[in-house]
């Protein structure tokens, strides 16, 4: 940066030659017409080809300093905004890995939108800051005292004189980029709200369709748009005054110039070569005059952007890690007097609960919906961090386990199945980075999912689109499941990952399951009752505390809850299947 300082001054230093050049290469011309007009006609022979030459070293002069002014001027370039730019990949990189550290409750207090215009909008406003702004703002500096310098060598009448308009033309410029600036964030808030009119619109165009609403949609986006025309169209008429105000107070500081310039020569004060210089002296001025509105807008911008930006980096994550050393985790899972309240809703999820699961035990978790089993796989993998009590792993506090170890080791199907927007290949290798091609297949087979993306055109290098959209739910909550079971974890949680399959489907998947977890930790999550897996343990989960515990046949005869459930869900299968 300090570099590019130097740069800055150096090519202004040879700008301001330029003028200097151009003045006493006319002062030479005026000299030597006077020359020749008093010069006998013998000696007027060869006097052209002299003048020629003359102003040829002066214009090869010219080109010179103009040739070291661009060459300066490019390595400014290379300096300063290089440097703004790998202070945007800094801050973008810091930013996103700030973000990942952050916890579940962070993401559900605040927009994906607003997290995105952080990295995006912000981070760049602030590079504009950093490069084009610092630039300009360093090459005003330089340039106009330099410049002034130069005129106030020459003329303290004529300086004055033609710079009496550059002022106004700052103010002018100021107000108008303001302007300008309020318009521009208007528009952009406008179409934040066409995009996410599109967005959902697109999101949820079967339910559009279905409910025979595209004429209201359609009118409410001409609504929209119309509303960005008009705005779009006002910020139009103020560019309008940018360009023709620019010129004209451009053009009365030459006017001034050229007057007093000439009232100054004719009293014998200053040379035509002076004029001229001052004329190229304005010119050099206009831009960075001209920018200060410019420069000004972008560090009010830039300022509220860093604010921003340092409010979030300022966000300390509500779950720590507990150590640097990485290892293994394996052994009894222990939840001890656990209690925990969402931080952002206030619900009591778990009340003072008890539970043990012995390494290699199946334990199912049932209960009726917001009973709290999903946020027993949350406290585990510790998105969220408990109230009171502890959660252990063979003996160890979790609180105290590598964040890294401790989800390395827990293979996770959520109920809220995600897929990037990847191949089938690379989603299940998500895994398991290191995964052979066979191998993929083979946990694709686990899942029974694999002889259906053998019939998709492009097999396992089939895109699944954004969020998956491509494949049903069902084939997305079983790549879902491959994607676990190739990481190889010590336990396996399983939460209601397969709602979206049908009765043959979940049969095969769940005869592979048991196969597969034999020698693993599984906890199932479930709304139903498996009975093709033998559980050690099974518990019914209800308000957060848990109102049953034991094995199928024990909770049988206990004739309560589960019981309950058990003839339900069977009622229901005899039905479906009359």
């Amino acid at each position: 940066m300090l570099l590019g300082v130097c740069f800055v001054a150096l090519s202004n230093v040879f700008k301001v030659l330029v003028p200097q050049s151009v003045r006493n290469g006319l002062n030479y011309v005026t000299d030597a017409i006077k020359e020749y007009d008093l010069a006998p006609a013998a000696e007027k022979a060869g006097f052209s080809e002299i003048v020629d030459a003359t102003l040829f070293k002066f214009g090869l002069t010219v080109i010179g300093f103009t040739i070291l002014t661009g060459i300066f001027m490019y390595f400014m370039r290379q300096t300063i905004i290089v440097v703004s730019r790998l202070i945007e990949y800094d801050m973008r990189k810091d930013l996103f890995a700030h973000y990942e550290k952050l916890d579940t409750a962070f993401y559900k207090r605040n927009k994906t939108g607003d997290l995105m215009s952080r990295i995006t909008e912000d981070v760049s406003k602030v590079r504009m800051y950093l490069g084009p702004a610092l630039l300009y703002g360093i090459n005003l500096s330089t340039l106009f005292i330099v410049v002034i310098y130069a005129m106030l060598q020459v003329s303290l009448k004529l300086t004055l004189w033609t710079l009496l308009p550059l002022p106004f033309l700052s103010v002018s410029i100021y107000l108008v980029s303001s302007m300008i600036h309020k318009k521009s964030e208007l528009i952009q808030i406008q179409l934040a709200k066409l995009n996410s009119i599109s967005q959902e619109v697109f999101s949820g165009i079967r339910v559009v369709k279905s409910y025979n609403k595209e004429t209201q949609f359609v009118a409410h986006f001409d609504e929209a748009c119309a509303e960005y025309k008009s705005k779009s169209l006002a910020l139009a008429k103020v560019n309008a005054l940018f360009y023709p105000l620019m010129i004209l107070l451009i053009g009365i500081s030459v006017m001034i110039t050229v007057y007093v310039g000439g009232v100054e020569v004719s009293k014998g004060n200053i040379t035509y070569g002076n004029i001229a210089e001052f004329i190229i002296y304005v010119n050099y001025l206009t831009w960075p005059f001209t920018s200060v509105g410019w420069i000004a807008s972008l560090i009010q911008q830039a300022d509220a952007s860093q604010k921003r930006i340092n409010a979030f980096l300022n966000t300390e994550a509500s779950i720590s890690n507990g150590q640097d050393i990485l290892e293994e985790i394996s052994g009894d899972i222990h939840f001890k007097n656990v209690n925990f309240t969402y931080p952002d809703t206030g619900i009591h999820a778990i009340k003072n609960l008890n539970l043990q699961i012995k390494k290699g035990e199946k334990v199912a978790i049932i209960g009726r919906t917001a009973a709290g089993k999903s946020t027993l796989a949350d406290l585990l993998l510790r998105m969220y961090d408990i109230d009171q009590g502890q959660i252990s792993i063979g003996g160890k506090n979790i609180n105290e386990l590598n964040l890294q170890s401790l989800r390395n080791g827990i293979g996770y199907v959520p109920q809220d199945v995600f897929l990037f927007s990847d191949t089938i290949e690379n989603n299940i290798r998500f895994g398991h980075a290191e995964a052979s091609l066979e191998e993929i297949k083979q946990y694709a087979q686990y899942a029974s999912v694999h002889h259906e993306i053998e019939k998709l055109s492009n097999k396992y290098q089939t895109l699944v689109g954004e969020r998956g959209v491509t494949l049903s739910g069902g084939q997305k909550q079983r790549v879902s499941i491959a994607r676990a079971f190739i990481k190889d974890p010590e336990i396996i949680i399983l939460d209601d990952c397969l709602s979206a399959v049908d009765a043959n489907t979940e049969k095969v998947v769940l005869e592979y399951l048991s196969e597969v977890i034999k020698n693993k930790t599984a906890i199932i999550i479930t709304h139903r009752i498996y009975g093709l897996l033998s559980f050690d343990k099974i518990l019914v989960l209800d308000d957060g505390e848990i109102i049953e515990n034991g094995t199928h046949e024990e909770l049988m005869e206990l004739k309560g809850h589960y019981f309950d459930l058990y003839e339900h869900q069977h009622q229901d299968l005899e039905l479906d299947e009359g």
